[in-house]
């Protein structure tokens, strides 16, 4: 047999769990309240989609194989992080929940909206509504207040939405998981990138990867931190790559260090100042600049630097190295960068590092994760080369 793709039954992958952990096909029927035959037809369907058996059955029992335990891993997981919060709506929706039921919660959570939610999932606007009306039931409440801005979730619902969101997710990696024991390759990778990465770290990694995982999808996702760790709690984005926030700003993340950073400021080849030593602040006060935008970093670290005397009346907000590169090259605008990405425009011979007096304390460069989260072998390769590729960056 081969994998096909796991399908998102609830009911039958929480019918799978239970036989792997008890060991009793009687027992699993007994605790989600379904036939024994029901469980045994369950189980066989799985093994179809999933390419393979998923119990040894002996005169001594039912035991898990290890294709089972890989799927049961993930199950695990996944349902860790479901169900108290459909316990907390209410402890009926464990039972009775589906995942269409759930998918729909998303998008309606998402959309504030139930026509755009069904467009969102190429369904008729009604069978979201049934979907959404259909759980409330079950809860015996409202999961969303109905105004005139829109559909405002409840906090119970915002809570349930992201544990759906992240419960899916692991599912997501259990096809991996899956596939990766036939020697196929199915899901994909989602980075979120942070502006140093996309121009120096991140290329290089990538490359390495291609060579040992050709076909393996790769979405590199370009954005403003919070944004990226918002999809990154949801599970939309596996890892972020780029400066760490000291301290973590929310405690469900792991951040790992792989150097440290410092600042660099650039100019075209040609500015007045370009070829001077020992510059300071004063010195660089009166010149129009291009610097990263409030709350990263870097931009803490530049006003640092003219908190003493005040802050340059001409600034450029940007986080866009492209954007930087070519003001600084056409006018005599100065540049506020990592000092990694500044060797890569320097290399090139774009820009310019002027000679600045300047104490510029250390930014940590790393990977950001979800708490006790658990890669791929796709995922896992990726870090270890962009860990390895790193060390080749540490300045």
């Amino acid at each position: 047999m081969e994998f096909h793709g796991l399908s998102r039954n609830l009911r039958h992958l929480r019918l799978l769990l239970s036989v792997a952990e008890t060991g009793s096909l009687t027992h699993s029927a007994s605790i989600l309240n379904v036939s024994q035959p029901a469980v045994t037809q369950a189980i066989g369907k799985l093994e179809r989609e999933t390419g393979g058996r998923l119990f040894d059955r002996t005169r001594q029992g039912i035991f898990p194989t290890p294709r089972c335990e890989v799927l049961a891993r993930r199950l695990r997981r996944a349902f860790d992080r479901l169900d108290p919060a459909l316990t907390d709506v209410a402890p009926r929706l464990m039972l009775t929940a589906t995942w269409a039921q759930l998918q729909s919660l998303v998008a309606v959570h998402e959309a504030e909206n139930f026509t755009l939610a069904a467009r969102r999932l190429g369904l008729a606007q009604p069978t979201v509504h049934r979907a959404i009306s259909q759980l409330e039931q079950e809860a015996g409440q409202s999961l969303f207040e109905r105004t005139a801005f829109g559909l405002l979730p409840t906090r119970q619902t915002r809570a349930l939405v992201q544990a759906v969101m992240l419960a899916f997710a692991e599912l997501d990696q259990a096809d991996s998981d899956l596939s990766e024991l036939d020697g196929g390759e199915t899901g994909q990778i989602v980075v979120g990138s942070l502006p140093l990465s996309r121009s120096v770290l991140l290329p290089r990694a990538l490359a390495r990867f291609r060579e040992q995982r050709p076909r393996y999808p790769v979405m590199v996702i370009d954005g403003r931190y919070d944004e990226l760790l918002g999809n990154l709690r949801r599970g939309e984005v596996d890892l972020i790559i780029g400066a760490l926030r000291q301290p973590a700003p929310i405690g469900d993340i792991t951040q790992v260090k792989l150097f440290d950073d410092h600042l660099s400021v650039l100019a075209r080849r040609d500015h007045p100042l370009a070829g001077k030593t020992g510059l300071t602040a004063k010195d660089l006060q009166e010149c129009k600049w291009v610097v990263p935008r409030h709350g990263t970093p870097s931009r803490e670290h530049f006003d640092a630097l003219f908190a003493p005397i005040g802050l340059p009346e001409s600034i450029i907000e940007a986080g866009s190295i492209l954007l930087m590169r070519e003001l600084l090259a056409e006018s005599d605008h100065l540049g506020c960068i990592s000092s990694v990405q500044a060797q890569a425009e320097l290399s090139h011979q774009l820009l310019s590092e002027l000679d600045v007096t300047a104490n510029w304390p250390a930014r940590p460069i790393g990977l950001t994760y979800r708490e006790n989260w658990v890669p791929t072998k796709a995922q896992a390769l990726l870090i270890d080369i962009i860990e390895s590729e790193a060390k080749t960056l540490a300045i």
